[in-house]
């Protein structure tokens, strides 16, 4: 069972999760149907928006890091993006070459980064702020 910090901690990257998932639904779609882009670079650039948009609000409102950004945990959040990036973008342009609708196979590729990125984050790029803070605070 979780405890109620992480069931708390869990909802605002749920919360978090829906704000950058339509940021970058809305950006994709504006340009694959607006614009004519492909969906590849689409998915790039709307993804790219995304994450700047991911990377403040997860770590100053849900992990809650108080400590100056270090370059580390910087390099991290890239990483566990880019492992986002490719699985998302490997299950999105797969589904389309199996005749799905690109935003439909947009929003079911949300649901793997959404699963990379919150284990990323929880226990790689912001998890050792967490740790140091709670070794202060004892």
């Amino acid at each position: 069972m979780l405890r109620l910090s992480e069931s708390k901690r869990l909802a605002k990257f749920a919360i978090v999760g829906g704000l950058n998932t339509g940021v970058d639904f809305a950006v994709f779609c504006a340009l694959v149907y607006g614009l004519g882009f492909g969906s590849f670079w689409a998915q790039a650039i709307s993804y790219l928006v995304g994450v700047a948009n991911s990377y403040l609000l997860n770590r100053y409102w849900t992990f809650q890091v108080k400590e100056k950004q270090s370059a580390a945990e910087l390099v991290r959040f890239i990483v566990i993006n880019l492992l986002s990036f490719g699985a998302s973008t490997l299950v999105l342009l797969s589904l389309e070459s199996w005749g799905t609708e690109p935003a439909l196979a947009k929003m079911i590729s949300v649901v793997c980064s959404l699963a990379v990125n919150y284990i990323g984050y929880r226990l790689w790029v912001f998890r050792a702020q967490e740790k140091r803070s709670e070794v202060t605070s004892e």
